[in-house]
Formats: structure tokens, C-alpha cells, sequence
């Protein structure tokens, strides 16, 4: 797995989607901090999010989301993503990439196969990576099970491989509406990341707040 095969698959989704009926959605928001996996990304500062969607009748889909990061450096996390997606009765089901790079050298590249599957309030989703670290790549492994219902989720993800380390997040998330109009998602969570995936971190207990605002641009 490397950048040439998740680039091919994008361009193939592309190709495979040309003509059909699409949809461009955009979101824009921020949290009160950023982690990812369980992973802090921004020192415990607020980060500023967005991203474009572009959907297919046919379950294909691209997409782009940046966010705002810091540690040692300040830069933006540009995630690029494309993939399928369907459901039949109450099972959904998919398959897809992602490509994470980053500016002001904040952090290696990573590239992504993702597999994900879910039954009601369940959902399964699996990562299998390869981090652009110096001098050798390091292969890793995500796995995740989220339970969700009205609002409420909670899950547990995990890494093996070349990665390790584990948290928990439990959350909930709505829509505030006035009048029959929706204005934003709002979010509130709380991660627990254990040691081995935070290392020298004493506080491994975050708790965020996000807003987020949804359009369709086409």
C-alpha cells in the first residue's frame, strides 16, 4: 500500500462517477480541542475545521477536511479521502482511503486503506496505515467500535502494529434548531487516552466542545 495505489483509487472513483447525479456539501466549525484517535493535535488549544463533500447517487464520494494544529510547530492538517458506501436493511457497509499530510512540518505523511461496517447502533471501522516516518515507514493498524443511539456514542478505538495504545470517547451531539430551521451541530465529549498513545502526557482526560455549520453549496 503506498500514495500511487490510494491516488489511483481516487482517480478511479472519479472516472467511475463521471455523469452521475452529484451533490457538493461544505462544513465549517471548531472544537475547543483537537484530537485525533485519541491522539492530541493542538496542544490543548481550540482548532478551526472545514472540509467539502462530494457525494454520488451511486455511493462514491471525495472529499477534502483540513484543521488547524499545534505542537512544536503550528501548520493545517489536509486530509484528502474518497471511497463507496451503501446499506441494505439495517447494514451499511464500505471501503475507501485517506491521504494526511501536513504544513510547517508538524507531522509525516500517512496514507490509508479504510474499511468500515455497521447494524443499527453499531459500527465497526478499520484503518490500515503507513506513516512516512524518518528513515523507515512504520505499518500500523486502527480499529474501532462505536455504539450510537439518539444522540449518545461511545467508543473504543485502538493501534497495533508499529503503533500502539488505546482511548475511550463517550459523547453526544444535536442539531440546534429555531423556527424549523437548523443553524448548527453542536457536540460535546469526553476522550480518555491511556498512556502508551500519549506517552509522557500526564492528563490523559480531555473534554470538548464543537459547533459545526453544514450547507450545500450544489
Amino acid at each position: 500500500m503506498n500514495k500511487q495505489i490510494i491516488a489511483a483509487a481516487v482517480l478511479l472513483g472519479t472516472a467511475a462517477t463521471s455523469g452521475m447525479a452529484a451533490e457538493l456539501t461544505g462544513n465549517a466549525g471548531f472544537v475547543s480541542e483537537y484530537l485525533f484517535r485519541g491522539v492530541p493535535q493542538t496542544d490543548g488549544d481550540a482548532a478551526a475545521q472545514g472540509g467539502l463533500d462530494l457525494g454520488f447517487d451511486s455511493g462514491f464520494y471525495l472529499g477534502t477536511w483540513g484543521s488547524s494544529v499545534k505542537g512544536d510547530t503550528s501548520g493545517v492538517e489536509v486530509d484528502l479521502y474518497g471511497g463507496w458506501g451503501g446499506e441494505s436493511g439495517d447494514f451499511s457497509y464500505g471501503i475507501g482511503g485517506t491521504y494526511y499530510t501536513y504544513t510547517n512540518d508538524f507531522d509525516e505523511d500517512y496514507v490509508e486503506a479504510n474499511l468500515n461496517a455497521g447494524w443499527k447502533w453499531f459500527s465497526v471501522d478499520v484503518a490500515v496505515g503507513e506513516y512516512d516516518s524518518k528513515p523507515t515507514k512504520a505499518d500500523y493498524t486502527f480499529a474501532s467500535l462505536t455504539a450510537e443511539h439518539n444522540g449518545l456514542y461511545a467508543t473504543y478505538g485502538s493501534f497495533s502494529q508499529d503503533f500502539d495504545g488505546a482511548y475511550v470517547e463517550l459523547g453526544y451531539g444535536s442539531t440546534l434548531s429555531v423556527a424549523g430551521e437548523d443553524l448548527f451541530d453542536y457536540s460535546i465529549s469526553y476522550i480518555r487516552s491511556y498512556d502508551k498513545l500519549i506517552g509522557d502526557i500526564e492528563d490523559g482526560n480531555t473534554l470538548i466542545f464543537g459547533i459545526t455549520k453544514n450547507f450545500i453549496i450544489k
